[in-house]
C-alpha cells in the first residue's frame, strides 16, 4: 500500500507513507509495477479527482512476479491523466479541516476495498 495519506499511515501499519503529492504517489505505484508488484486498486478510485484532493492511497500486491502490461498501462494513463487534470500548476490552499475531509474520504474508499 502506498500512500501520501497521514490517517491510512496511522491506521493502516501495512501503509507506505510518502511525503509527497498525488503525482508523486502515482509514479511510486508505477515503479512498483515494474518491479513486478500488481495494482490491487485502481490508482483513480473514487469519485475525487487528481487536483481536486492532495490525498491517494493505492494498493499493490506485496509479492512480485513478471511486469503486468495491463498494469503498466493503466497506471501510466493515471498519470496522463492526473498531468492533464493539474496542468495549470496552481497549488491549491486548503484549510486544515477541509485536509482532514480529504485524508477521511481517501482511508474510506481504500478501507472498504
Amino acid at each position: 500500500m502506498v500512500t501520501n495519506n497521514p490517517i491510512v499511515r496511522d491506521r493502516l501499519p501495512q501503509a507506505e507513507f510518502y511525503d509527497t503529492d498525488y503525482l508523486g504517489v502515482l509514479k511510486i505505484v508505477r515503479d512498483r509495477v515494474h518491479l513486478g508488484c500488481r495494482l490491487l486498486t485502481h490508482p483513480l478510485s473514487g469519485s475525487v479527482k487528481p487536483g481536486e484532493t492532495p490525498y491517494k492511497t493505492v494498493i499493490l500486491s506485496a509479492e512480485r512476479g513478471s511486469l503486468d502490461e495491463q498494469a503498466l498501462s493503466i497506471i501510466e494513463d493515471s498519470i496522463q491523466t492526473c498531468l492533464k487534470l493539474t496542468k495549470s500548476g496552481v497549488k491549491r490552499s486548503w484549510s486544515e479541516e477541509i485536509l482532514a475531509d480529504f485524508q477521511l474520504i481517501d482511508y474510506d474508499i481504500i478501507s472498504s476495498d
